[in-house]
């Protein structure tokens, strides 16, 4: 009897024989669905067991989808949550009830259909998405909430049908791969409108809201602007209990949902609104009471795990982390660290090669003190690139060839009273948390 393969193995056999996005970028981004929809038919339709919830954007869908899991959990459902990328280990990626995949469900995965993974030659991104659709029907989940992993219309998740579709907002992001203007990009993520199937927008503008119009009304999908119906109050981080109270306000019946949220960012206001609108259009088809969606977003981090949201990892110096890596997420993060009062701030930083420099540095101020490094992925863009090029914009510090290396040289510099970030990259983040 051949000897079964180990956890390790197994991942080290996908990443060597699958090109894996998070790890190379472009050259593993597959631009149609052919493999998805093989894998799909070779799985026999596994997510036409259970109902789903489709959710895409630029910035906040993984929040958004982790909220909407945990309300569900909440409301007695079993619930699969299908996210990417993962921070510390790929089950991550695929949870039931929070709960992670075992470790002997990826083995087998593997070993069992290790015949058309050797011939499709699949990317990573969309053997993951096979795994987790067979996964939840096998576990018998009654919904699985999918987050897109890129775009939208020719993400692999979007095979499913949902009984919602949600996006929570257009950014500059992957412009290499999805185009090089936010329309262009929304025209992308406005591919995961369905027929007949509503379809939720957190935020907007007037030009591509006229695309998720016209893309709702050639799909005969009602469109709900959750920036229009709702408006959310959102009170200061309490550090000392960890989170943050909040009020979301119905703007047609004033009805009125509040309570507090674990995820520190300014920006959780605009996932709440969205959050809200969503569980509005589901409330038709699930029984959803007004107690499980205060429980489930007081509950998130609980529930399914989620990290890397405003993470506060450390007190007496402040120490935040958060995986935002686009400009649109920079922007909120850091204007947010502003406002918090501390001495100086000590920012640990790194990126990936592809990322356009001159669109997120001119973000970061220049009276901090930056730890420039690199995580350990080939993707990671060189650290001393990244300091010369953050010269040019004024912000001075240091290169360190580790994350490690720069996280602990930003904690002896720090004094009580001062500020360490972590950010730029999700995979800098991973390697703190």
């Amino acid at each position: 009897m051949e000897k079964r393969m180990t956890y390790k193995e197994t991942l080290d056999f996908l990443y060597s024989q699958l090109p894996a996005y998070h790890r190379i970028g472009k050259a593993a981004y597959k631009n149609d669905l052919g493999n998805t929809l093989a894998l799909d038919e070779y799985f026999g339709h596994p997510h036409e067991k259970y109902k789903t919830i489709h959710i895409a954007g630029t910035n906040g869908k993984g929040s958004v989808s982790h909220l909407t899991a945990s309300v569900l959990q909440e409301s007695g459902f079993r619930t699969g949550l299908y996210t990417s990328p993962h921070l510390k280990d790929f089950r991550e990626r695929i949870k039931v009830n929070g709960e992670k995949i075992p470790e002997k469900e990826v083995i087998s995965f593997v070993e069992l259909h290790k015949d058309i993974l050797q011939s499709l030659q699949p990317s990573f991104f969309e053997m993951s998405v096979a795994m987790a659709l067979d996964y939840f029907a096998r576990v018998n989940v009654d919904i699985a909430v999918i987050e897109v992993g890129l775009g939208g219309r020719l993400d692999s998740t979007n095979i499913i049908t949902p009984v919602l579709s949600v996006i929570t907002n257009i950014g500059h992001d992957h412009m290499d791969l999805l185009g090089d203007t936010l329309a262009k990009i929304a025209v992308e993520k406005a591919g995961v409108i369905k027929n007949g199937v509503p379809v939720v927008i957190g935020e907007t503008n007037s030009e591509i809201r006229e695309i998720f119009s016209s893309a709702a009304e050639k799909s005969g999908s009602q469109i709900y602007f959750s920036e229009e119906n709702y408006s959310c109050m959102l009170d200061k981080m309490d550090f000392s209990q960890n989170e943050r109270h909040f009020i979301v306000t119905s703007n047609t019946d004033q009805q009125k949902t509040e309570g507090t949220i674990p995820l520190g960012g300014d920006y959780q206001a605009a996932n709440l609104r969205t959050l809200l609108q969503l569980l509005k259009c589901l409330s038709g088809t699930l029984n959803l009471t007004n107690e499980n969606i205060v429980n489930g977003i007081r509950n998130v981090v609980k529930n399914t795990g989620l990290m890397g949201r405003w993470q506060v990892l450390g007190r007496d110096p402040l120490i935040v982390c958060d995986t935002g890596h686009n400009r649109e997420g920079l922007e909120y993060v850091i204007k947010q660290l502003l406002m918090v009062d501390v001495v100086k701030r000590h920012f640990v930083i790194g990126f990936v090669s592809d990322k356009d420099l001159g669109s997120v540095l001119p973000l970061f101020p220049a009276d901090a003190e930056y730890y420039f490094t690199r995580a350990s992925v080939p993707r990671a863009m060189d650290e001393n690139k990244l300091l010369n090029e953050a010269s040019i914009f004024g912000l001075k510090g240091k290169s360190y060839p580790s994350v490690g290396e720069a996280y602990t040289a930003a904690r002896s510099n720090a004094s009580q009273k001062d500020l360490i970030f972590v950010g730029g990259s999700t995979f800098v983040v991973a390697e703190v948390i």
